[in-house]
């Protein structure tokens, strides 16, 4: 049986292959790229969360579920892109779910691994943000995390009251709870065109 934590792992992966899926489309990549974008959006910040941690091999690559999951969200986008395309921010909406999601799991392996608090924040915030810093990386912008919005600032704050949640509520009611915080922040973020401020140079 499934547990929540794979669960989450599955949901994330989904979103964030279609929100780097659209990014290529966005883009006017080539078959090729919808999949590169889509396969390393989903899956880069596990990666690079597990490097951290010492997990070797990485998770995201020594489980086939995981990349093949990553693969059907890109072949889902692409097979109903001009369904997708008619929401708007259908690929924020998507970037948004895949941040609750990949933050709540990213505490929870934080966690497991005995970090302190800050330890759990940083690699929630790693696991959530890493992928899309990649896919704007291969898309030749500035990563979102660095130039706009409310964006790694919520996963921030799901990494930090996750271990209190956890001596309070248990896991898995941390976990949904966790994932539901940041997601909502930053759909509220999406909406309210919620920021920090900006560095200006002054000459």
């Amino acid at each position: 049986m499934l547990n929540l934590l794979t669960v989450f792992n599955f949901l994330g992966i989904m979103a964030f292959s279609i929100s780097g899926s659209l990014k290529a489309f966005e883009k006017k990549l080539d078959l090729l790229g919808v999949f590169v974008l889509g396969f390393s959006t989903a899956l880069a910040g596990g990666i690079m969360r597990d490097v951290l941690l010492g997990v070797y091999p990485p998770t995201n690559i020594s489980n086939v579920y995981y990349p093949i999951f990553a693969l059907l969200g890109s072949a889902i986008t692409i097979v109903f892109y001009s369904y997708i395309r008619n929401f708007n921010n259908a690929l924020l909406i998507a970037d948004a779910i895949g941040l609750g999601t990949f933050t709540a799991t990213g505490a929870e392996i934080g966690l497991d691994h005995r970090l302190n608090i800050v330890g759990v924040a940083l690699v929630a915030s790693i696991t959530a943000v890493g992928g899309g810093a990649v896919r704007d990386l291969l898309s030749n912008e500035i990563p979102i995390v660095l130039r706009r919005d409310f964006y790694a600032t919520p996963t921030i704050i799901g990494g930090l009251i996750f271990p209190p949640l956890v001596s309070l509520l248990g896991i898995g009611p941390s976990t949904l709870s966790v994932f539901i915080l940041v997601t909502t922040l930053r759909l509220i973020a999406l909406f309210k065109k919620w920021e920090l401020p900006k560095v200006g140079y002054r000459h």
